[in-house]
């Protein structure tokens, strides 16, 4: 394998951060991803895996290998009455095989059409919106375990998700990479349309699969920017969970607070409307600008590098902190060295 020496970064990331990779490779099948990894490994390299580059946050420079798991391939693995299982390869564009699916009159994604990434991040992130997340359709995940350079096969249950979270985020973060995710569909049209935006879109009518697909893109493209004009990486904090308890106390001083049950008992809170009310929806942080549609999203239309991102998340933190006792979690992975983000 030859990869690339001193390689830009900055068209290889959603939010445009001027960053060089020591060096760069893009595994298009196994033996190309395990080569990779032997290559550097002989070199006692670090590995820092690059998917589509949507939801992270870059350095000016990562040391090592920047490794790119570009496996491509969609497949029906098989079918059983009305219920299909699909394999894709972690490399495929999300949001393209979702239409894939839909071609195929497979059901079930049409929530998450138009998210960013590839679909071997999708599971690590536990990609969700409008009332759907991945965790409700995946079956298997296969990764490539980078001690014994074996393929190893985890169920939906051992992939341990949760809110944008799971396992390939947490434990096995360094050791394991995702080469194909399984989706449990359907070809029996059931579509998900209780979530308030989506049922206002769609109006009162029941909607075909086909019509949920339309309306989540016209309302993902009527809030969020296109990278590809204004770089962003879309949501870029978490939505907080409290207890009961807590929110009680929350509503007591902010009646209007918007909360929504979650599991273990929790509620889940709108960061958007949090950030809102502590006043930075549309405001300028010293170059990085908060989204004037949707204050979940920090743009970079000057082309800054990490530190002037992470400022400006730092800085919407400690302020909704301090109006509201919350503390925000950042949704983007930071890679290699990038300095590290302050969560209070």
């Amino acid at each position: 394998m030859q990869p690339h020496h001193n390689f830009d970064l900055q068209a290889h990331n959603t939010l445009s951060i001027p960053a060089r990779a020591e060096f760069f490779y893009e595994a298009t099948d196994l033996a190309s991803l395990r080569l990779a990894l032997a290559w550097a490994n002989t070199r006692q390299l670090p590995v820092t895996l690059l998917g589509g580059g949507s939801n992270v946050i870059c350095p000016s420079h990562i040391s090592g290998l920047v490794l790119s798991p570009a496996l491509q391939g969609r497949h029906l693995r098989r079918e059983q009455d009305q219920t299909v299982w699909v394999e894709l390869a972690a490399g495929e564009n999300w949001h393209q095989a979702v239409c894939w699916t839909l071609d195929q009159q497979l059901y079930g994604l049409e929530n998450l059409a138009l998210i960013p990434g590839t679909c071997g991040a999708a599971p690590i992130q536990n990609i969700g919106a409008y009332g759907l997340e991945l965790g409700d359709r995946l079956h298997e995940v296969t990764a490539l375990n980078r001690h014994t350079n074996q393929l190893e096969t985890f169920s939906r249950e051992q992939c341990d998700l949760g809110y944008r979270d799971s396992i390939f985020k947490q434990a096995l973060a360094s050791s394991h990479i995702i080469t194909h995710i399984s989706l449990q569909l359907s070809r029996q049209p059931q579509s998900l349309t209780h979530y308030p935006a989506l049922r206002s879109a769609l109006g009162a009518d029941v909607a075909s699969p086909e019509a949920v697909f339309t309306a989540v893109c016209e309302l993902r493209r009527s809030k969020l920017p296109d990278p590809a004009t204004l770089p962003n990486c879309g949501s870029f904090f978490k939505n907080p969970l409290v207890t009961a308890d807590d929110l009680h106390t929350l509503q007591m001083r902010h009646p209007q607070i918007p909360s929504y049950p979650a599991s273990g008992e929790r509620y889940k809170l709108a960061a958007a409307w949090l950030i809102e009310q502590a006043g930075w929806k549309g405001r300028d942080i010293a170059g990085v600008r908060v989204h004037a549609q949707q204050a979940l999203v920090l743009t970079n239309p000057n082309r800054l590098g990490a530190e002037a991102i992470l400022h400006a998340a730092t800085t919407v933190q400690r302020s909704v902190k301090k109006e509201f006792g919350i503390a925000l979690e950042i949704e983007p992975q930071i890679l290699g060295n990038a300095p590290t983000a302050n969560h209070g």
